[in-house]
């Protein structure tokens, strides 16, 4: 087992510290330090970056050949870690604690400890793991104007609010697939420069605000569904990306719970869990983004259009399409039409 103990008080600070145990090297671009190493120890990348207010990002995306153990101290900033796990597992428990608390594919934690308690994250062997963790440091957090912590629920309110750093606290959620979407488009921003960080902290800000909303339905007894299990989540999940991928295809529910193994009544369940949509409802979403799209990036014709994605009636199309976008197919496409003349002017 490796043991690394961090005792740096920024993000950056910490990556370099892990970079004189497991090697590589770092690159840093518009504010977005990113650690890269391949070697005996293990391969993969480690990045973060820091926002005002206090709140920064640190992503883990790697596999280690050995039990790699991070201590942390957290001497002169205690902050309150929001952590999602989207592959693999990681374990963490408190310095006074003696068994760890394993946190899985697709599950959240809240955890913040007090003065002189450290943390202690087990990453084991052999494990691809990718995990997103948001830091807030509380004293520079509440000096942000309108933060609104009063509509937090009592336990949490009492952790933001705790300057003396006299609360340990930990909050492990259940399984959140939904989340898995918004940190999957953070980790997949292509965008560059001031666009790229202003991206980045926007989904940061989106991130807790989903945290503490399951959180709070958890404290205020709301239920959760829990009906539906890890792996047939995973299968709606998979059938979902399926649609997106290939919109055209003449979906049916029945047949739907036929190639999935699942009940019409596990898949609609499931839908609305991780979509907020039924099964017809996601397809149409989804053939109307398609339909979208190639009008911005084609020449095809709204015929063509109609057909290409799938539906049957250009009538039915342009009438979901107006409810949706607030204007006919017609009128989007020669907006589009009018946008790109304009560029070619300016060019």
């Amino acid at each position: 087992m490796i043991k690394i103990t961090i005792e740096a008080d920024s993000t950056e600070e910490a990556l370099k510290q892990m970079k004189s145990f497991l090697g590589g090297e770092i690159h840093e671009r518009w504010g977005e330090y990113t650690l890269r190493f391949d070697n005996a120890i293990g391969k993969g990348c480690i990045r973060c970056i820091s926002f005002d207010w206090g709140v920064s990002l640190f992503e883990l995306n790697s596999i280690f050949f050995e039990d790699i153990l991070f201590i942390d101290p957290h001497k002169n900033a205690n902050p309150i870690h929001f952590t999602y796990c989207s592959h693999g597992c990681y374990k963490h428990r408190f310095e006074n604690q003696e068994e760890f608390q394993t946190i899985g594919q697709y599950h959240s934690s809240i955890i913040v400890a007090e003065d002189n308690i450290k943390h202690y994250t087990l990453l084991p062997k052999a494990t691809h793991i990718i995990f997103n963790n948001i830091r807030i440091i509380r004293t520079e957090f509440l000096k942000k104007r309108n933060n609104q912590l009063s509509e937090l629920t009592e336990n949490l309110y009492r952790v933001f609010v705790d300057e003396s750093n006299e609360t340990t606290y930990a909050y492990y959620s259940p399984i959140h697939l939904r989340m898995e979407d918004h940190v999957k488009s953070l980790r997949d921003l292509k965008a560059e420069g001031m666009t790229r960080i202003l991206q980045i902290e926007g989904k940061v800000y989106q991130l807790l605000a989903m945290h503490i909303a399951r959180h709070d339905k958890h404290e205020n007894n709301h239920p959760i569904p829990n009906t539906l299990l890890k792996n047939e989540l995973k299968v709606i999940s998979k059938f979902a990306n399926k649609i997106l991928k290939d919109p055209s295809v003449n979906y049916k529910l029945d047949q739907l719970s036929k190639d999935s193994g699942l009940s019409q009544a596990k898949l609609q369940e499931g839908f609305k869990f991780l979509y907020a949509k039924t099964v017809t409802e996601y397809i149409r979403h989804v053939r109307l983004e398609a339909a979208r799209d190639l009008m911005n990036t084609t020449d095809l014709n709204i015929s063509q259009i109609v057909y290409t994605i799938g539906f049957t009636s250009r009538s039915y199309f342009s009438k979901i399409f107006r409810d949706k976008y607030n204007m006919t197919p017609h009128a989007f496409k020669k907006q589009v039409i009018v946008l790109d003349d304009d560029n070619e002017i300016r060019d």
